[in-house]
Order: C-alpha cells, then structure tokens, then sequence
C-alpha cells in the first residue's frame, strides 16, 4: 500500500485499499433499523479501512468472475463513478480520488482541500465542511443508453439510490453517519471536481464519525 511518504511531487499515483471485509457484528436488520441521516460529526478524520468499506459498500465487486458489484445495475451496465474527497487522513494526502471498483484502489485525480469549494457549490450545507470524506456519485447515461436507450436515466437515477443506501447501511455497521445531499449546483460541481464529459454528478454523501456512540 502506498502511503503519503511515497507520494512524489507531479505524480498521480494509486492507493491500494485493504480488503474489505466481508463479515461484521452489526446484522443488516441492526443497520436498518439504526439508518438515520447525521449532519453533524466527531472531529476525527476516518482511516484508510473505513474508506476501503464504504467505496466497497457503494460500487465494490462481490463476484471476480462476471465483476458484479454491490449495488444492482440495469444490464451490468455500471454507469456510476466514484470521488472521494478525502482531508485529514495519515495514509494519503488531502485531495480528490477515484475509486476504482475493479482493483479496489483509489486513483488521486485532485490535490488539495476542495471541501469548501463543493460546499460553495452546493448551496452551503455545512455537513459537507464538516466531514473528513464527502463522497460524490456520479453517473455516465450513455453507458446504460447503449443497452436501453431512453430508459436509461431512469435506471441510472435508480442505481445511485441503491449506491447511496449501501453506504448509509455500511456506515451504521461503522459508526459513520452520512447526509444525502441532493441540492447543488450541477455545473459547479461538475467544474469543482473536473468531471469527464458526460458524467453528470447525482448524489454528494459526508462521511464523518458519529458523536452519539
């Protein structure tokens, strides 16, 4: 695993994620029931073990042989990206980082704080400067078009809500709250994190350990 000592000056290096972990002490019905919206956090950053869970939680795969994922995805057709902005952490640098569900790392895209920035861009909800991790879902509907033309952002819509979930449950099992955050400025924060072309941003989720535990 590369940690923030390795990082040289100019590169866009990789960080291997730990595995996650595939059994817990929380049983989903636990999760469920305990599944609230937190928009306030201990002011503690999370590990490089918590975020590997939650990017797994929200997009991992479960089965190397056909790449299926943790959410359902119309036709497998896997249209949402990943971006985590990440501050505070030992392991790697502040800044914007893509996970990729295929090598289960995350690819540094960003340096720096842009915490502020994306909170600038969606309308100032302060859970978002308040947590360590923000996660942004994307989503890319010409992947899923391909396979189903105009029903396509619908499924699309559908699949970032099953992500979405996913992470809220994941987060209870860890002690993480998270907010969805759907009021935001497309255009800005599209500009914000240097979005690709046709990647439309959908859902923006702060992650922060809870103070009620």
């Amino acid at each position: 695993m590369q940690t923030q000592g390795d990082m040289e000056p100019g590169t866009n290096p990789a960080v291997d994620l730990p595995e996650p972990r595939l059994a817990g002490t929380v049983s989903i019905e636990q999760t469920l029931a305990e599944r609230r919206s937190v928009r306030s956090f201990a002011p503690a950053a999370l590990d490089l073990d918590q975020v590997s869970q939650l990017a797994w939680a929200a997009q991992g795969v479960t089965r190397r042989a056909d790449g299926f994922r943790t959410a359902p995805s119309a036709g497998a057709t896997y249209p949402l990206e990943i971006d985590l902005l990440v501050s505070g952490m030992a392991e790697i640098p502040d800044g914007v980082y893509r996970y990729d569900p295929g090598r289960h790392r995350l690819e540094h895209r960003i340096t720096g704080d842009l915490r502020r920035a994306l909170h600038d861009a969606a309308l100032r909800q302060s859970p978002i400067l308040a947590a360590p991790v923000v996660m942004v879902i994307s989503g890319q509907v010409s992947r899923t078009a391909r396979r189903y033309g105009a029903r396509a952002t619908r499924y699309v819509f559908m699949e970032a809500g099953h992500a979405a979930q996913n992470v809220y449950l994941q987060g209870v099992a860890l002690d993480i709250g998270t907010v969805v955050i759907g009021a935001f400025h497309d255009r800005e924060v599209t500009a914000v994190l240097e979005l690709r072309e046709g990647e439309q941003p959908l859902y923006i989720l702060p992650l922060g350990r809870t103070t009620d535990r």
